[in-house]
């Protein structure tokens, strides 16, 4: 096993607390660098999936002398088996609004945005309502601080941050390159932090627990409890909150049907591990030090023996083709002749030996993609290919 760890799972994220006055109310009367020091001490990560620092991300943003600064809400959740941002804007939306709120005292910015989904339209009008109490609660203790929501129009790749920030525009939802990054030059060109629904709820928890509540929760490197969107052949559908550092033994005795041949940890760009690798596979950010760590934006997709690991990978590959914004050859053209590769090998007119070609080409797209869509297509690929080769041929 990869850790001695115990499922167990947790209840932050949906308590229902009607305290967020209070949180807002004393939070924002600390000093920005002290409410920094907290984040960074809890050693929250981004839990849209890239795992990157929030503490760090609010600290470079607060640290630009800019006359404007905005913080966004990244509520564009587009990657196909996850479903829990969703709940979290019905159920406690609040809790987003005050961590929103909070970030704009640290570093310096008067206006957020909430970017929704396009697909979820229907919670606009409860959000709206939700937006206005807390509104009327900041004019109250004189707060400035505005939040207003942004409809995407269902694109995959706006869920990227810089294509969020062109389609915010009115442009195109295209990647934008890196540097200069959003903390320096996000939205309109100004310092922004973009946090993930659930990473923004997790902060809630913080600022009202204290650092250490959250950083006695999960594993080394890999601190606090994390949402996942379990789906697939499992008795078990639904959203759990479970602290990270699990190993996907301990997730498939939980949440499997006795038939589990793999789990897709991540959604369509992330990997898809065999039975073989469950007691050596630990989700977080552990990385080598217990064996293989796979970090999460919190879809988990389970598949039986019943499962055609081909048409699986079909899937993400047509999804992937459909998605892909164009802009840059690599994953234009490798998508597509992903697609017509694996195809010709099923049908027989391509040997076993293609899909070495095949593999090389996602290293290609991996090295070459401007964004994480095209750059995250050889996650699935390759660990579908390599684990399920003979599934490809017959």
């Amino acid at each position: 096993m990869v850790t001695n760890y115990q499922l167990k799972r947790v209840d932050f994220i949906f308590r229902n607390e009607n305290d967020y006055e209070d949180v807002l109310s004393k939070t924002i009367a600390r000093k920005p660098q002290e409410l920094i020091n907290e984040l960074i001490s809890s050693e929250l990560k981004g839990r849209g999936g890239a795992g990157f620092p929030t503490g760090l991300k609010w600290k470079l943003s607060s640290e630009s002398k800019a006359d404007e600064k905005y913080v966004i809400c990244n509520a564009d959740e587009g990657e196909p088996g996850t479903f829990k941002d969703r709940e979290i804007l019905s159920k406690v939306p609040f809790k987003v609004l005050t961590a929103m709120a909070v970030c704009g005292h640290v570093i310096g910015a008067k206006r957020g945005f909430i970017y929704l989904r396009g697909e979820y339209k229907y919670l606009k009008p409860e959000l709206e309502k939700a937006i206005s109490e807390f509104a009327y609660y900041c004019k109250e203790i004189k707060f400035d601080f505005s939040i207003h929501i942004f409809m995407g129009s269902g694109a995959y790749i706006c869920g990227e941050e810089t294509a969020l920030f062109e389609s915010m525009e009115g442009k195109r939802g295209e990647p934008r390159n890196k540097p200069p990054y959003p903390t320096n030059s996000g939205y309109m060109n100004k310092p922004t932090v973009i946090n993930n629904v659930e990473t923004l709820a997790h902060t809630f928890t913080i600022f009202k627990y204290g650092a250490k509540r959250f950083y006695d929760l999960g594993v080394q490197y890999s601190r606090g409890s994390k949402l996942f969107s379990v789906s697939g052949d499992t008795p078990k559908p639904g959203i759990y909150e479970l602290e990270l550092g699990m190993s996907l033994a301990d997730f498939v005795d939980e949440f499997g049907d006795g038939d589990t041949k793999a789990v897709q940890v991540g959604g369509a760009s992330g990997f898809l591990v065999p039975r073989k690798k469950f007691d050596v596979t630990a989700i977080g950010y552990q990385g080598k030090l217990t064996g293989i760590s796979l970090p999460t934006g919190g879809s988990m997709m389970l598949f039986n023996s019943s499962r055609s690991m081909y048409n699986v990978l079909d899937n993400y590959l047509e999804f992937f083709r459909e998605e892909s914004c164009g802009q840059c050859t690599p994953c234009r053209v490798g998508c597509q002749q992903l697609i017509k590769g694996i195809k010709a090998v099923k049908r027989g007119e391509k040997n076993a030996k293609y899909l070495d070609k095949l593999l090389r080409l996602t290293e290609t797209m991996q090295l070459t993609a401007k964004c994480g869509l095209g750059q995250s297509v050889a996650n699935s690929f390759s660990s579908i290919v390599e684990n399920f080769r003979e599934e490809m041929i017959y």
